[in-house]
């Protein structure tokens, strides 16, 4: 079930994963990366996103919950990014700037969590968790949105699953990294 509100285990690996992102040399290097990522945004009107990983040295101790791989997003303003899943990944997604809907698909419906990027927030107004093999797309409003995911594969082996257009009982799987390695941007179709 993904957790927004979590309770136990899960709400203490959040806690632990929002002090990690709050410290000031952490903050600084996401700031710096958002920066960046927004101004590629801008210069590539094509794309529904683009990203970037973090280094897992800038977390010291390294985050809690088995996590091995960090990631910013940078999601475009009005953009839907169609369903996807990681069979291999527990994510745990931070809105950092900006506010959207994280929806994850639970019991065969889309349950939305809208999530706003104010640092002050309660960690259940700013964080979901999606367990491995769930369903989720984002739903991003007015502005471009920042988000700061977490998860527990290795980024070089984070697979990606998607629908497959022409048969909606199979899916599409690639590694994270591999489609777009060099530009890491997702294009909109």
């Amino acid at each position: 079930m993904a957790v927004r509100n979590a309770g136990g285990a899960e709400n203490a690996v959040l806690t632990a994963l929002d002090r990690s992102v709050k410290r000031r040399s952490v903050l600084e290097a996401i700031d710096a990366l958002v920066d960046r990522l927004q101004r590629k945004l801008a210069a590539q009107p094509q794309a529904k996103m683009v990203w970037d990983t973090i280094p897992m040295a800038l977390f010291d101790p390294a985050p809690p919950g088995a996590v091995r791989s960090a990631w910013v997003f940078i999601l475009r303003a009005g953009t839907a990014t169609g369903a996807e899943r990681h069979p291999n990944s527990r994510q745990r997604t931070m809105s950092y700037r900006g506010a959207g809907d994280l929806q994850v698909r639970l019991g065969g419906r889309w349950r939305s969590h809208a999530l706003a990027g104010n640092l002050d927030a309660p960690v259940g107004r700013r964080w979901v968790s999606i367990p491995e093999n769930t369903w989720h797309q984002v739903v991003v409003g007015d502005r471009n949105w920042a988000v700061v995911s977490f998860h527990t594969a290795e980024a070089d082996q984070l697979i990606e699953e998607r629908p497959h257009p022409a048969d909606p009982g199979s899916s599409l799987r690639r590694r994270y990294l591999e489609e777009a390695s060099a530009d890491r941007v997702e294009r909109s179709t």
